[in-house]
């Protein structure tokens, strides 16, 4: 019997998966619950900052030593970065690819000029661009230090906030990322739900509701740093 050829070869599951735009949704779903989920944490250590230096700087330093004697010096904060890393680009990937099926789908102008979505739907791609270039900036101000003001000092992370936030420009990129996160966060949740099968009509209402909650918590949380040092409460 002749092997079978590539052509003739069933594709696996996982490019199935891949290549329908149920997969893709689910894929776009189950990583933004991952980095929702991250998103929450993350606003709860930079919550920190209110109790003083030695509590932020207390809290940065046990991330880096988090699962020892078990895993070694920041080995887990490591693992977080990589599934964080891989969420954000099969996410983005997901995205891109649905919004290029989309418009291949419906090459024409639609009749009604009149958008019909919410704002925050109509801005999940712009908002996704914003997001993007934002983890970009965080990255290279905070973690890396190549674009800090003011001197960056590894192992001060409580100063080197005050530094970035002392700066009007940093301010201002850091508060409209958190708004289009607000945003992406209120329509995303509810989305995720849908595709993930959670969505049904009895529950849409408790599913917008929480999409809203999350969306406004996250965003006062995170914007609240930014505004505490501006206005001195965190000096």
């Amino acid at each position: 019997m002749a092997l079978a050829t590539r052509a003739d070869r069933r594709p696996s599951m996982t490019r199935t998966l891949w290549d329908s735009s149920v997969g893709k949704k689910t894929i776009m779903a189950v990583s933004g619950l991952i980095m929702l989920g991250y998103l929450a944490v993350h606003m709860l250590g930079n919550l920190k900052i209110f109790f003083g230096s030695d509590e932020f700087n207390h809290y940065a330093h046990w991330l880096r030593t988090l699962g020892e004697p078990f895993l070694h010096y920041e080995w887990a904060l490591w693992i977080v970065r990589v599934v964080l890393v891989a969420a954000v680009v099969l996410h983005a990937v997901s995205a891109y690819q649905l919004s290029r099926r989309d418009l291949r789908a419906r090459p024409t102008a639609y009749v009604h000029k009149k958008a019909r979505s919410s704002y925050a739907t109509r801005t999940m791609r712009y908002g996704g661009i914003i997001l993007a270039l934002f983890i970009v900036w965080h990255i290279l101000d905070l973690t890396t230090g190549t674009v800090h003001t003011g001197g960056f000092q590894s192992g001060h992370p409580y100063q080197n906030v005050l530094d970035t936030f002392s700066t009007w420009y940093g301010n201002v990129i850091y508060i409209v990322a958190v708004l289009a996160l607000g945003l992406h966060v209120q329509h995303g949740f509810w989305s995720a739900a849908q595709t993930l099968g959670v969505g049904s009509a009895t529950r849409d209402r408790v599913l917008k509701t929480l999409a809203n909650v999350l969306a406004v918590v996250l965003t006062a949380g995170f914007v609240s740093v930014p505004v505490a040092v501006m206005t001195g409460v965190v000096s």
